[in-house]
């Protein structure tokens, strides 16, 4: 099956993505320094991404705006997006969406995993899990 994505569509998946991870960071560490790895690790993940979606992914194309004065400010631009990549996706290829959920998921994981999980990192990984299984 083919996958045609416009431009905002792969802008959608990017701010999506790198969103995600983004909002972890915001969350979990709070401007300390474990924002950074959390940061790091999460990114690291999604530039492992393979098929449509790893190359949407890689294109650093610019528009992707994740500045936000406050976590709840990033999720009203995140959370949305998220399950707006799964739609778009799941309309066109639902093996590319599978690949997208399942790429989000690893990168949560893998910003997570050292150690347990705080509980507002724990919180904030089910809320991006809803946004992900919206659909």
């Amino acid at each position: 099956m083919s996958v045609t994505l416009t431009d905002q569509d792969r802008l959608t998946l990017r701010t999506a993505a790198y969103g995600a991870v983004t909002l972890l960071a915001a969350a979990g560490a709070g401007g300390r320094p474990g924002a950074h790895r959390i940061a790091t690790d999460g990114s690291i993940a999604l530039a492992s991404a393979t098929g449509l979606v790893g190359h949407v992914l890689a294109d650093k194309s610019t528009g992707v705006k994740l500045n936000g004065k406050s976590v709840a400010a990033i999720a009203d631009h995140v959370l949305p997006a998220l399950t707006a990549a799964m739609s778009l996706l799941n309309e066109q290829d639902p093996a590319e969406a599978d690949n997208f959920r399942g790429t989000v998921v690893l990168a949560i994981e893998t910003a997570t995993h050292r150690g347990d999980p705080s509980p507002t990192l724990a919180d904030m990984t089910r809320k991006i899990t809803a946004a992900l299984d919206a659909v």
